[in-house]
């Protein structure tokens, strides 16, 4: 009865005040915003000045009962890297160097993070050890240097209308990381950015091709960009491909082979291959074979793909001890200091980026940037004073080389290590680890039990072979023990 003594039109009479209200309010509204009065109303709100408010300073409803705010107390001290350390407490953390299992060659040193000088230093015979892996810091730096950790390298395609066929040219911009298709599934490591990839460098291609009218081209590929050769003579042959493949300027997943097929020969024609198959797909008839040819000066470009940042690429390389990326960042920095992407101009500018920064190489020399090189001598020196520099406050773009640095039993390389000998060693100390045949090393930084923060290089090169596992354990051990220490 009642619905039906209801006047008609009452309902959409109210539907359409309520929607006339709505925009009037939403019209006040915008004249409040132009005027300054929300705005005004807004800070009033959040507090003086527009700064929010204090949580702890609003005062709850009457009828709450709320107990006071107590602040805790800091659960530990605040890290201090430039406290003087005390020696003899250093030298009885490490006493694991004194194993026998490490063999007859161990140096180290050992000081504050940001300070001068070392707390502990241990030479048997010579000064200077094969570093292995901890080599990638030093190369790491020197890219980070010269090039800034927000540079990227491009992967780029341009076209040569001058010939009778439009010429296609895959242009390699050395970018490490270039993959064969997008990230599609988890590779397990704790930290891996997206990458590159030239299937997505297809798609941008051919879209700009055909929307040129082009729909046939001849293929080209330019991978000119590094220089030298591919494979460094120092490196065992067996290292290939099991460790890394010929370094290229020009490659798709570091140079590896898809499963089941054997070692790529060209890296960058075989990234080529990966590229015309997949413009191939987007419509683009390929005429020919891909063939190496410099990209011709006045060509346009016709798609670009873009690497992570070297603070990205220097993540992932410290975290997983990626060689193939550490060889290209080598040849990089090379291009970046001198224009020679070689083994020698890399290793060149390493040498000046080092000594432009103050840090005595101590007769240290290095070959390689990955560390493969049995020929490569590095004094613990200057790790220590490499990981000093990152943490200056003069050179911020460095940092990213101590925040990659693996976590004693949670990250990276040192996942599953230090869970033996002192337990405060895991979460406490970060390092770099160094692994070849007889070799065994790590260089990072720990915080002590006091809060101290310590730069250390610990390096064993005459291990015994069938005495590399205990020698690891070793290793890590007189590191955690650095993390337990009351230095």
């Amino acid at each position: 009865m009642a619905e039906k003594d209801r006047e008609p039109g009452t309902r959409r009479g109210r539907r359409v005040l309520s929607g006339v209200l709505v925009v009037a309010l939403l019209a006040g509204a915008g004249v409040a915003w132009r005027t300054g009065a929300a705005e005004r109303w807004w800070d009033d709100l959040r507090g003086d000045g527009g700064t929010p408010a204090d949580p702890a300073a609003v005062a709850p409803p009457p009828e709450v009962d709320v107990p006071p705010v107590v602040v805790p107390d800091a659960l530990a001290p605040a890290a201090d890297g430039t406290a003087a350390l005390d020696a003899r407490a250093v030298k009885q953390a490490l006493a694991p160097l004194d194993s026998a299992d490490l063999g007859r060659h161990v140096i180290a040193a050992v000081g504050p993070l940001e300070g001068t000088g070392y707390a502990y230093e241990a030479a048997e015979g010579a000064g200077v050890a094969i570093p292995a892996s901890t080599t990638k810091l030093v190369t790491s730096t020197a890219a980070l240097f010269l090039l800034g950790p927000e540079h990227t390298f491009a992967t780029t395609t341009v076209l040569d209308t001058s010939g009778t066929t439009p010429r296609l040219v895959l242009v390699g911009g050395g970018d490490p990381l270039l993959a064969r298709e997008p990230n599609s599934t988890p590779t397990g490591a704790t930290y891996d950015p997206r990458r590159a990839d030239v299937r997505t460098l297809a798609k941008r291609t051919a879209r700009n091709l055909k929307a040129s009218g082009v729909t046939s081209v001849e293929l080209g590929f330019d991978d000119s960009l590094f220089a030298g050769p591919a494979v460094h003579p120092t490196w065992k042959p067996d290292y290939i491909p099991e460790e890394i493949n010929p370094v290229s300027a020009l490659w798709v997943d570091e140079g590896r082979a898809l499963p089941g097929q054997g070692p790529v020969a060209d890296p960058a024609l075989e990234a080529t291959t990966t590229f015309a198959q997949a413009l191939a797909r987007r419509g683009i008839t390929v005429t020919g074979s891909p063939i190496r040819t410099p990209a011709p000066a006045g060509a346009t470009e016709v798609g670009r793909v873009t690497s992570p940042t070297v603070a990205q690429i220097v993540q992932r390389l410290v975290e997983v001890s990626d060689n193939a990326a550490a060889e290209v960042l080598l040849r990089q920095a090379g291009i970046a200091d001198s224009g020679d992407g070689s083994f020698t101009g890399g290793q060149q500018a390493v040498a000046r980026v080092l000594t432009a920064n103050g840090i005595d190489l101590r007769g240290s020399v290095l070959y390689d940037g990955s560390g493969l090189s049995r020929a490569n001598r590095l004094a613990p020196g200057v790790l220590v004073d490499v990981l000093r520099l990152a943490a200056s406050a003069d050179h911020p773009q460095l940092r990213p080389l101590l925040a990659a640095l693996p976590v004693a039993g949670y990250t990276g390389s040192l996942t599953d290590r230090m869970d033996l000998g002192p337990a405060a060693g895991r979460g406490r100390v970060r390092a770099k680890t160094g692994t070849l045949t007889g070799v065994t090393s790590l260089a990072g930084i720990a915080i002590d039990a006091q809060g101290h923060l310590l730069a250390f290089a610990l390096m064993a090169d005459k291990v015994k072979k069938d005495k590399g596992l205990l020698a690891r354990t070793t290793m890590d051990t007189a590191a955690a023990g650095l993390g337990a220490c009351l230095c």
